[in-house]
């Protein structure tokens, strides 16, 4: 593996190159010695090729999305747009809970197609937008926050715009069916019983029950929403598929809905850091998740996703604006605190691939990645 940052800065080590590939036994135990978790640079890595096997469905398409817009000019139309949507998901859904509801599909494309036009126009403004709302636990919160992801995710790919949309549907609406369950077992803190936890997985029969019922809808929807708790290694719900019998829309929403469930608030256990999720994809990659997905879905959100909040080496705190897809560590930032912690008043934007300097020897750098917490931001004033 290319070990490409370390989880402190490289002076604090033995280590002569900032960055290396490691080979031996004893570059292994130094690192332990020094370090609690190193990011690792996947394009760099030298993997043997029985490592990646061929995936039997085509994981890349050929549509182009060049981005049309900057950050700070779609930002603002993004808040717009994600505004309305959280207003409509949560009024479309409000009467799924009934048995035998069904959707508005019209209403539910058209949320969705606005949400695609702005990914596509720059998909980094719709993320960054999510990221600093206010999180909630809500079915219909985490619905959107999938449906980005898997609108993104799908533009990375370079999928066609026509499975832009349809992944879209399927992020917010797979977990449909959590409507028809008891409020007392979604929000329950503790641990489920067996008799329980066979009820709540029978949301996503719900959900298909519900997608199937109403009109309008792509006629697929109903067996992909089934597709998102299954694993490639057959040990997953509600039919045990495995590999490939799972295909690449159900592979990806299975990556999308953990990434997102392990980084949401949760009533029942702390949410992880964006770079701690995309590690545990990456553990259980080949096991639970397709492989090759994995490794694409952790080259679309980044080391540092956007929307992180970052430590520099200034001592300066900022929020990761846009991914840099050739220099991966080097992502543009907004600093909002200063090197004592005070708010920065007017923001200051670095772009990191510019190498600017905290002083005339030393470069901007990210020292460490930090709890979404440690800063309160109203998007509002983001790019005034």
């Amino acid at each position: 593996m290319y070990v490409a940052e370390l989880d402190r800065p490289w002076t604090e080590t033995p280590f002569i190159f900032q960055g290396f590939h490691l080979r031996t036994e004893q570059q292994l135990s130094m690192l332990k010695q020094f370090c609690k978790h190193v990011f690792v640079d996947l394009e760099r890595s030298e993997q043997p090729e029985e490592a990646k096997p061929a995936p039997q469905f085509k994981i890349r398409g050929e549509a182009a999305y060049p981005e049309k817009v900057s950050v700070e000019v779609e930002f603002k139309q993004a808040a717009k747009v994600y505004e309305q949507t959280v207003v409509n998901v949560a009024e479309l859904l409000k009467p799924i809970g009934k048995q035998g509801g069904v959707l508005e599909a019209k209403d539910v494309k058209e949320s969705v197609s606005r949400l695609t036009d702005s990914v596509v126009r720059n998909p980094d403004a719709m993320l960054l937008v999510s990221r600093l709302r206010e999180k909630s636990a809500e079915v219909h919160a985490r619905a959107l926050q999938v449906s980005l992801y898997l609108i993104v995710f799908a533009r990375f790919l370079q999928l066609e715009r026509a499975e832009l949309e349809l992944l879209g549907l399927l992020g917010l609406l797979e977990d449909v069916g959590k409507t028809r369950l008891p409020s007392e077992l979604i929000q329950r803190k503790g641990p489920l019983s067996a008799e329980e936890h066979k009820l709540a997985q029978r949301h996503v029969e719900f959900s298909a029950e519900i997608l199937k019922a109403t009109p309008g809808l792509p006629l697929e929807l109903p067996q992909l929403a089934l597709l998102h708790h299954e694993r490639q290694d057959g040990k997953g719900y509600p039919r045990g598929l495995k590999g490939d019998e799972i295909g690449l829309h159900g592979s990806m929403a299975a990556i999308a809905d953990t990434f997102d469930a392990l980084t949401a608030v949760r009533p029942y256990a702390e949410a992880l850091s964006p770079s701690s999720a995309l590690s545990f994809l990456y553990k259980e990659r080949g096991t639970a998740f397709h492989p090759a997905l994995v490794e694409q879905f952790i080259q679309c959100v980044g080391v540092f996703p956007v929307g992180a909040v970052v430590e520099l080496n200034s001592g300066e705190v900022g929020i990761v604006l846009t991914q840099n897809l050739v220099r991966r560590l080097k992502p543009r930032v907004m600093i909002v605190l200063d090197a004592t912690g005070n708010p920065m008043r007017p923001h200051k934007i670095l772009d990191l691939d510019k190498d600017p300097k905290v002083t005339p020897d030393e470069a901007y750098r990210i020292k460490r990645t930090l709890e979404q917490t440690r800063v309160k931001i109203d998007p509002r004033e983001m790019f005034l």
